[in-house]
């Protein structure tokens, strides 16, 4: 058996596929591994580069078969597709993900850090809970309106739509009132609190 210069490695949730290639493309081995044992397998094998595609779990596995002494290759999906030589299935992919990464003109994409991926996070969040916010908002004035309360657009009035819903002058019917109040409940103090929060890399 050869020595292996390139693996392919096609991420899944329990069991992945890893496609070992030598220096002039041979294949060296392809085998199926679990996810339990796959960094025990990656131990084992010689320095050598490890190329997977670039997806949601890819950061997490590239840093940790580089601890081991690999060089680790993300590639964008959307690269490794036009060497996939046959039917699309787990082992294709693996050898694709191998031979595209032996080209030497491919792109790769850089491996995050932790700390790179908490504060990507931390922006998406905010972005999920800026819209959450908006269409909370944007439901409480449509429900109030229908029955003859209006407000200003923004998250700046809602205390104004607030006082109304928690106030007894019997404006609203006592369902409608209720209703209301999940709306304003402490959801939206969340939602204030972490939309408006500005977001640092060691947030």
């Amino acid at each position: 058996m050869g020595e292996v210069s390139i693996i392919g490695l096609d991420l899944a949730k329990n069991v992945f596929q890893a496609h070992g290639a030598g220096a002039d493309g041979s294949v060296v081995f392809r085998r199926k591994v679990s996810r339990a044992q796959l960094l025990k397998v990656m131990a084992a094998q010689p320095p050598c580069v490890v190329a997977m595609e670039a997806c949601v779990s890819s950061h997490h596995w590239g840093r940790a078969i580089g601890d081991l002494g690999h060089e680790v290759r993300l590639i964008p999906p959307a690269y490794v597709k036009p060497f996939v030589k046959r039917q699309k299935n787990h082992m294709a992919d693996a050898e694709a993900i191998a031979e595209a990464a032996s080209r030497p003109t491919m792109r790769f994409v850089a491996v995050k850090s932790e700390a790179q991926q908490a504060a990507a996070m931390a922006y998406r969040n905010r972005d999920l809970l800026v819209r959450q916010r908006t269409q909370t908002i944007n439901a409480l004035r449509a429900h109030l309106a229908e029955q003859g309360i209006v407000a200003p657009t923004g998250p700046a009035h809602v205390g104004r739509l607030a006082t109304i819903i928690d106030g007894d002058d019997g404006m609203l019917p006592a369902a409608v009132r209720d209703l209301a109040r999940c709306l304003t409940s402490a959801p939206m103090g969340q939602f204030r609190q972490i939309a408006d929060r500005r977001v640092s890399g060691s947030s």
